[in-house]
């Protein structure tokens, strides 16, 4: 598509490029070559019938397996293949209860039966068996089942009312996603609230809102309460791998044209957000952004919105970086809310989403036992806090790398071990980051990790994990299951990639509704507030929420928990020189 002329006077390409750019698998999308491989059996030689098994398929050859143990141990005769009953028959030894009821057990020629499964194929069969009940416990965690990878990008589709200015999976799918957002409400009593107390007033109403988010079940909630408030929304992802497709299409039944799915490729990611952004009928005058790639697309390509728009909300580390960024440069056209930077994201939803959120993602993918792992976490800041405190509690030896001092000491004193990355790297058994930077983890480093290391990253972008030196002609990718990649060196050696680089949590799990309950809340009166603020409050800059909003979306969350607020004396609030009312903290408290 042909760039427009800015119209604001700003040159496009002076415009610092985005920190985030979707990376994904090669032309091969990164499926294993060839057959799939099967698991080599743990023996290869066959067992004598009277030796038991370390592990058997099913129930039946595990009541065997005791049966032949409790032969071997009450009358060694290992001469008498056709059993111990006859052999028993006078003696009146003493056994366990356990052992009595294993005797009774009849077997319908349990020996010929057992005989008649190779031990290769009964070793195939479990660890296949194994396989796919992770893989479907996993899946099942997203709503969306097992569905075809292809685009829907040619498919023209419809909701019940016609509305076709849309670009989903499968509509179809509607009715379970509604279920899963009335789930989502029952936890986001806040922002239900805040609903229904301005629900009448209509504070939206004119707005054309385009948004740029994970597309989940917490954040239609936010979605449909803007809408609610009067607003218009048109909304795509902010990462590829984050779409629950059933809560997609079930907003597109709601008449929000939306533009995603799970497992986008990059083509699609751009292809999805240009569409949301520039509809043929409809002009967005408010972005809310996640990661800075919307407010990128349309300054990059379609520039004369911005005459249009009225302010931007942006909740993520990279797109606040992206934004200051820009107001430095003087690139900046409209005001900007800083939400990632309130005090109600960063002390709730960064720690204590993180917090939650990360052993999910771990245990969802890997199955892995965390305690006596070592652990490396990269970046001490509230997500990284979150991720050590989580960790820590399972037993794992936790290290931190930092660059921040104060950070650094923080992590010292919260008992973990501040080392660099290439003091610990040999020894770690997982490597977790959090930084909001780029090429946090080299390819140097994950040449020195030991076989089976598992890395995974808990920031927005996915530059962290430098991906591009794991595309190299002399390794090899091999998908073990979804969003679990396995990248092998020459010598064998492997390491476990998540979800290729991008944030894990979503990604690979779910996180707590009742936190993103906070953040949503945040972004709904960050909304309100730069739509309805008369003409010079805000200028051309990025801004942070005023702190009596923040005060008041955490006094929304306290009647959930039976809460009750002192409140101060006149007495107090002069001492203090605050109002008896708030805000209690000053403008650059975090």
């Amino acid at each position: 598509m042909a760039e427009e002329n800015d119209q604001t006077g700003a040159s496009l390409e002076d415009l610092p490029e985005p920190d985030e750019t979707p990376q994904l698998h090669p032309e091969s999308g990164g499926e294993p070559d060839g057959e799939e491989e099967v698991d080599a059996p743990l023996c290869t030689e066959e067992k004598p019938q009277t030796m038991s098994l370390p592990c058997s398929p099913d129930l039946m050859k595990m009541l065997q397996a005791a049966e032949s143990r409790w032969r071997e141990q009450g009358q060694p005769q290992s001469g008498d293949k056709e059993g111990g009953d006859e052999s028993h028959a006078g003696k009146e030894e003493p056994v366990t209860e356990a052992l009595k009821t294993d005797m009774q057990i009849q077997f319908p020629d349990e020996k010929q039966e057992f005989n008649k499964q190779p031990t290769k194929l009964i070793y195939r069969s479990l660890s296949r068996s194994i396989s796919q009940s992770s893989t479907d416990s996993f899946g099942s965690a997203y709503s969306d089942g097992s569905e075809d990878e292809s685009s829907p990008r040619d498919k023209l589709q419809k909701n019940s009312k016609g509305l076709s200015d849309f670009c989903i999976k499968n509509i179809k799918q509607a009715d379970f996603g509604r279920r899963e957002i009335e789930i989502a409400q029952q936890e986001m009593e806040a922002l239900m609230l805040l609903r229904k107390r301005t629900e009448g007033e209509k504070p939206l109403t004119g707005a054309r809102v385009v948004g740029c988010t994970h597309i989940t079940a917490q954040t239609a909630v936010l979605i449909e309460t803007l809408s609610i408030l009067g607003a218009q929304c048109r909304w795509a992802a902010c990462n590829i791998f984050s779409t629950q497709n059933a809560v997609a299409a079930a907003l597109v039944e709601g008449g929000i044209s939306v533009f995603a799915w799970k497992g986008e490729s990059e083509e699609d990611f751009w292809w999805c957000i240009d569409r949301c952004a520039n509809g043929d009928t409809w002009q967005p005058n408010m972005i809310l952004d996640d990661g800075g790639d919307l407010t990128y697309w349309i300054y990059k390509k379609h520039p004369s919105l911005f005459r249009q728009i009225k302010g931007i909300v942006e909740e993520s580390v990279t797109g606040v970086y992206r934004l200051y960024q820009m107001s430095k440069a003087g690139k900046l056209c409209v005001p900007a809310m800083n939400v990632n930077d309130s005090v109600t994201k960063q002390k709730f939803d960064n720690l204590y989403c993180c917090k939650e959120s990360i052993l999910a993602g771990l245990k969802r993918t890997t199955d892995v036992m965390l305690g006596g792992k070592q652990v490396v976490v990269c970046g001490y800041g509230e997500v990284g806090k979150g991720c050590c405190a989580a960790l820590k509690a399972l037993g794992a030896i936790v290290y931190v790398t930092e660059v921040d001092p104060i950070c650094g000491l923080q992590a010292c004193m919260d008992g973990f071990r501040l080392l660099k990355m290439g003091e610990v790297i040999r020894h770690a058994d997982v490597v977790v980051t959090c930084t909001g930077n780029k090429n946090v983890l080299g390819r140097e480093h994950m040449d020195q990790m030991k076989n089976g290391c598992i890395i995974c990253n808990m920031g927005h972008s996915n530059t962290e994990i430098n991906l591009t030196g794991l595309r190299s002609p002399e390794l090899r990718w091999e998908r073990i299951r979804p969003q679990v990649d396995h990248v092998i060196w020459p010598d064998g050696k492997r390491i476990v990639l998540l979800a290729e680089g991008r944030l894990l949590n979503l990604s690979c799990s779910t996180v707590p509704i009742f936190v993103l309950s906070i953040t949503t809340t945040t972004q709904a009166l960050a909304l309100i507030e730069l739509y309805n603020s008369p003409e010079g409050r805000y200028k051309k800059d990025v801004y942070l929420l005023p702190k009596k909003m923040d005060e008041y979306v955490a006094s929304l969350h306290l009647p959930t928990f039976g809460a009750h607020l002192t409140e101060l004396t006149d007495d107090q609030a002069k001492y203090l020189g605050l109002s008896k009312h708030g805000p209690f903290k000053p403008s650059y408290y975090r």
